[in-house]
């Protein structure tokens, strides 16, 4: 299995146990499902006819998106002026760390272009998308983007591919 890792923050953002599809050659995308979490019962081996009848659980039970929930991944918001400045800051970060790894121009011109011509598109949709950040909440990270398909009932989370690194495990 291989966990893709925020470039920046090193927090964990997806897996390969998830669709994973490239889009425009800048990002992936991977459709998520809800699940519901909490609500468990444990048996700790006591009598239960010697002990009060269990109270009913459900009360704990939530909806959360199972991306979202393995990754720890944390909900922040974001207007359209201040995403554009995080993205101008991030991009740039993330242009260091290529060259930093050894990246050709062409390779930095070539996410330059498509990056800016991805980020249009974010922006074109802008309140179609919720935001979250990685475990450590660092605020330089990667911000993921979570959308729903046009179904209306799908999620699925957008990353930008350039802004991981590959983890085997």
């Amino acid at each position: 299995m291989i966990i893709y890792k925020d470039l920046i923050t090193d927090d964990e953002i997806i897996s390969d146990s998830y669709d994973i599809k490239e889009i425009d050659g800048v990002a992936y995308e991977a459709d998520c499902r809800k699940i519901t979490v909490g609500g468990e019962s444990f048996d700790t081996g006591a009598n239960a006819s010697a002990e009060e009848a269990e109270e009913g659980a459900d009360d704990n039970l939530e909806q959360v998106i199972d991306v979202v929930h393995s990754f720890r991944l944390n909900s922040t918001g974001f207007d359209k002026k201040s995403y554009l400045t995080y993205l101008k800051g991030y991009m740039k970060a993330v242009k260091e760390a290529l060259k930093a790894k050894g990246a050709d121009e062409a390779e930095i011109k070539d996410f330059e272009s498509k990056a800016q011509g991805f980020a249009k598109k974010i922006i074109s949709n802008f309140k179609d998308y919720e935001f979250f950040t990685g475990e450590s909440m660092n605020p330089d990270g990667m911000i993921v983007l979570l959308n729903y398909r046009e179904d209306g009932v799908t999620p699925f989370v957008t990353v930008w591919k350039h802004g991981l690194t590959e983890m085997k495990v």
